[in-house]
């Protein structure tokens, strides 16, 4: 492995090798900066990010096809606005992760705070242990797998994609719901405005399915119910404006 301290170590990492920024020495600006080079699929594809303790906006803003494994917990917006990169993180995340992100993957390998995925685009975000309040919030196109529970508002304002919870949901899941679905293997403690339980058909199965192969879930799809949209909130009328 060929360490780096800085992203203007001698020691330049080869295709072969990987590249492994200790944040005890470098900083998150230094790290980032090396990610964003923009050869950097060509000459480090593989990174590993250590001693992370919980810092801010790690591996935020990728752009190419590179891998980063991050050992240990990190703070807010981790692999926020992710593009192309596959990003790992051992442990747990703060709010905001995979904020915005248009591709790629992301995984948390324990529990991630609020708002994960929020505005996402695209990609795919797993959670392997249980995610907090408003997960998924303005979902634009993201796939979400989460392992455990999610915490109240989930999905609130999902536009497009896929949230799938593989345990519990907290109150006022899929709050103004668009088109996003959502499947829930657990228990739904409230749903939000606009949004209802729908028939699980055999396509909603099949695509459950392969959610829950690419996020590494042995989970049974028959085991779960999907939730949408009513649609009765899309054009404003007077008798729903309480819900508003």
């Amino acid at each position: 492995m060929a360490a780096l301290s800085t992203p203007l170590d001698v020691q330049e990492p080869s295709s072969t090798t990987e590249a492994v920024v200790d944040l005890s020495i470098a900083d998150v600006r230094q790290l980032n900066g090396a990610l964003h080079a923009p050869d950097v699929a060509e000459k480090a594809p593989s990174w590993r990010v250590t001693n992370p303790d919980g810092r801010h906006g790690i591996a935020v803003g990728l752009d190419a096809e590179v891998t980063v494994e991050i050992d240990g917990h990190v703070g807010y917006y981790c692999a926020g606005m992710n593009k192309s990169a596959t990003v790992t993180v051992h442990g747990n995340a703060g709010v905001g992760v995979a904020e915005n992100m248009m591709s790629g993957t992301v995984r948390v390998r324990g529990n991630a705070s609020q708002s994960a995925g929020a505005t996402a685009h695209g990609g795919l975000l797993v959670v392997e242990g249980s995610a907090a309040a408003r997960c998924g919030i303005s979902m634009k196109g993201v796939d979400i797998v989460v392992g455990g529970d999610v915490g109240h508002m989930s999905a609130f304002m999902g536009q497009a994609g896929r949230l799938v919870v593989c345990g519990d949901a907290g109150d006022a899941l899929g709050d103004s719901l668009y088109e996003a679905r959502i499947y829930v293997q657990g228990s739904v403690k409230s749903l939000g405005a606009d949004c209802v339980e729908k028939e699980m058909r055999g396509e909603h199965l099949a695509e459950l399915a392969e959610l829950l192969a690419a996020a590494g879930m042995a989970c049974d799809p028959a085991g779960f119910r999907r939730y949408g949209s009513a649609r009765q909130l899309y054009n404003f009328h007077v008798d729903n404006a309480s819900a508003y």
